[in-house]
């Protein structure tokens, strides 16, 4: 496969990844009205996301012809891949949610998907990747698109919940850049396969403490949470991680973020969310950064 085929199968992996994480928010909204918490519903996504990855690379290895992914990480991934899960997938739920609480839904997306910002500065920093103008102008474009897409109107301002949230986009930075360096060794899946039982565990032990842990009493809960581990969770974590071993840190980010515009078009579609002009033009503007960003030649 060429740089050029590369690159579009790439870019094509992190599409998709967003896709199935966007469909987390309408999912998540399904959840609650089923009657789980914020905890119960990530830790029952990310322990049925972590079994349908697991089911999967057995079947892999009982059907398919060899090389098979090595199930077992080294040391160093398999510590990565745990802090990757219970502190970054963790790290970022948590702090999104806080500036969710304290400020609004609009302030804390726009806040949390600065993110981009970050993941270029990181990549061209610690993984010595090169990021051209082109891609900045990217990221600069999708975040405006964001903004727009995102904002619901002004909000209170409250410190420790606009805080919260840009520690989470640059958690978020963080862990699309060690993501970036565990790939070099590590096979896509398996890094799947141990990140989403990580995360498990870190919002399992925050939902006993807080004694929010709960089950779905029906059947429409269980369906949600099935959808929020099969989709929301290993094919959008999997597809993630094929799309960033094949484009990088900077590129990934950026393509990333057109996230928002799909939740804008689901949120329509499933929760009869109103969309406006406004709303339009920022979607025209993270899609204009997706082209970019896959057009550029660094």
């Amino acid at each position: 496969m060429g740089r050029l085929e590369e690159r579009t199968v790439g870019t094509l992996f992190v599409l998709l990844s967003a896709v199935c994480f966007a469909t987390l928010g309408i999912l998540g909204e399904f959840a609650f009205r089923a009657g789980l918490s914020v905890p119960a519903a990530l830790t029952l996504r990310f322990l049925v996301g972590g079994l349908v990855v697991w089911l999967g690379l057995a079947a892999h290895r009982l059907l398919a012809s060899p090389p098979h992914p090595r199930l077992r990480l080294p040391t160093r991934d398999g510590l990565v891949a745990a802090a990757l899960g219970a502190l970054g997938y963790a790290g970022v739920s948590y702090g999104f949610f806080v500036g969710v609480e304290r400020t609004s839904a609009g302030l804390a997306a726009v806040l949390l998907y600065t993110y981009p910002l970050f993941v270029v500065a990181l990549a061209a920093t610690a993984l010595d990747e090169r990021v051209g103008g082109r891609t900045v102008l990217a990221a600069v474009l999708t975040i405006a698109g964001v903004a727009l897409v995102s904002w619901t109107g002004t909000a209170a301002f409250d410190p420790l919940g606009a805080a919260a949230t840009l520690a989470a986009a640059v958690l978020y930075a963080c862990y699309i850049t060690a993501s970036r360096v565990a790939l070099r060794t590590a096979d896509e899946r398996v890094l799947t396969a141990y990140v989403a039982p990580a995360a498990a565990v870190s919002t399992g032990l925050a939902g006993a403490f807080t004694g929010t842990l709960s089950l779905p009493t029906t059947r429409f809960g269980w369906a949600v949470v099935l959808g929020l581990g099969t989709v929301s969770t290993a094919l959008a974590i999997f597809a993630f991680f094929a799309g960033l071993k094949r484009v990088g840190a900077s590129r990934a980010g950026v393509v990333s973020t057109v996230e928002p515009a799909v939740v804008l078009a689901l949120g329509a579609a499933f929760l009869g969310e109103t969309v406006t002009p406004a709303m339009l033009a920022g979607a025209g503007l993270i899609l204009s950064g997706v082209v970019l960003v896959q057009t550029a030649r660094e």
